[in-house]
């Protein structure tokens, strides 16, 4: 168990389900991601980075958390760099799972090298921007009505780790 009342594992199949459904949670929530509809998980699957998909467990065994990446660029010299995603089921919000997943998602992505992570955040969502910097993210700047979220322009704050340990 992490500070957090939960235990941080890789995701795997046996989990997507629960995955899935708090991704559709956060969709549904408008605050998460311009994305309208979840995938199925064939494409979740396929576009996920193996090796930095993680999910949190709560004592009972359930998923409560994930968080995962995509790689930016196929360009190699991008090799380092990754964009993430975490989501929190909302029963579970405000108890530390989401700095578990991203203290995990750091561990995962310096061991095999990778130099940042970085992601969109909507400037709306205070709670995301605060856990993301006591995770060490720095704001970069706001992309200012950079796209149409349900007919209505929104902004997005972009973030970054660099990690201190990958020169």
């Amino acid at each position: 168990m992490t500070a957090a009342g939960v235990r941080v594992v890789p995701m795997g199949t046996e989990h997507a389900e629960r995955v899935l459904a708090i991704y559709r949670l956060g969709i549904d929530g408008g605050q998460a991601t311009f994305e309208t509809t979840a995938p199925g998980w064939e494409e979740f699957d396929a576009t996920k980075l193996p090796g930095h998909r993680h999910v949190a467990l709560d004592a009972d065994g359930r998923v409560v958390g994930w968080s995962a990446v995509v790689a930016v660029s196929s360009r190699c010299v991008y090799a380092g760099v990754v964009e993430h995603s975490v989501y929190v089921h909302p029963d579970a919000r405000g108890r530390g799972v989401g700095l578990a997943l991203l203290r995990a998602l750091i561990a995962s992505t310096e061991a095999a090298g990778i130099w940042t992570i970085q992601s969109g955040i909507f400037p709306e969502n205070a709670v995301s921007l605060a856990l993301h910097r006591r995770a060490g993210f720095r704001v970069i700047g706001t992309r200012i009505r950079v796209g149409r979220h349900h007919g209505v322009w929104r902004d997005v704050v972009l973030i970054e780790r660099r990690s201190p340990v990958i020169s």
